[in-house]
């Protein structure tokens, strides 16, 4: 029986990918250092991300290089641009949100179904605040942290994590991820990709959803949640590695500079792809 063809891009077109996901969500990161927080209350109301830009890049491209390009972007915008690096401290963030991101540009079979970039949307960005919180639970339970109570909330920290949690899913998830995805995602579709020398994701080369949920995906899933977890306990008890602080570190100039490179380097980037127009796209194998 013939195998099924699959959506497949050379290594170059994957790349290509990983650096426009990792540019443009960088730079996107940095503009959310300068949007203050709204306290309602015991409730926060602030942009954690705008995962609108490595969810979209994941539905149309690959879904791997979008999800990599955009946790490395992170680390080298807002952190390292910024001053400061976390070590080990940044391991778990980096594999939860690449996570959540890779599952959701899974999920989508037909890029124009308003309903399956919606749920995958919003599921991405679960998965990636919903495992974040089980590690912050994991540490107090641990005695790995102490535990910070909450004015006005009861004195648990399953109930606090999970709280922050789904009010991160419902402000910053459907406001700054889920309406944007599903506002470009149908517009972009076969319109971007020829900018970049890329043949469109049809639903037929789509990946099934055993692909997704298959065992090799679970375990290869609670494989990462593990080190994401151990990673993070390292870090917390006082393990280094490659960490520092700057004394302008989250400096308003630091900030200011760091958005002016990167919109220079996302210049760039755009005037090299458009010079890559009429390139011979990534065809499916068969």
């Amino acid at each position: 029986m013939k195998k099924k063809a699959v959506y497949q891009l050379n290594q170059s077109q994957k790349m290509m990918v990983f650096v426009l996901s990792m540019s443009l969500y960088g730079l996107a990161t940095l503009f959310t250092e300068l949007i203050p927080s709204i306290n309602l209350g015991v409730i926060e109301f602030s942009v954690e991300y705008f995962a609108f830009i490595p969810l979209t890049l994941a539905i149309l491209f690959d879904p791997l290089s979008a999800a990599l390009g955009a946790a490395t972007g992170e680390v080298i915008f807002s952190e390292i641009m910024l001053g400061q690096f976390g070590g080990l401290g940044e391991v778990e963030k980096f594999i939860l949100f690449s996570l959540g991101i890779y599952v959701a540009g899974m999920l989508v079979r037909d890029p124009l179904n308003r309903r399956q970039v919606a749920i995958a949307s919003i599921t991405g960005i679960a998965i990636h605040q919903l495992l974040a919180a089980v590690v912050d639970i994991l540490k107090v339970s641990f005695a790995i942290e102490e535990f910070e109570a909450v004015a006005g909330l009861p004195q648990s920290v399953i109930f606090v994590e999970m709280l922050s949690a789904v009010n991160d899913i419902l402000f910053s998830g459907i406001l700054f991820c889920l309406l944007p995805t599903v506002y470009l995602v149908p517009r972009l579709y076969g319109k971007i990709e020829p900018l970049l020398g890329i043949k469109k994701r049809t639903p037929e080369l789509r990946p099934t959803l055993s692909d997704v949920l298959g065992l090799k995906g679970i375990v290869i899933g609670f494989g990462l949640l593990f080190f994401a977890i151990g990673a993070e306990f390292l870090s917390n008890t006082g393990f280094s590695l490659i960490e520092f602080e700057a004394s302008w570190a989250e400096s308003p100039v630091a900030i200011l500079v760091g958005i002016i490179v990167g919109i220079l380097f996302v210049v760039i980037l755009i005037k090299g792809i458009m010079s890559r127009q009429g390139t011979p796209g990534g065809m499916p194998n068969d």
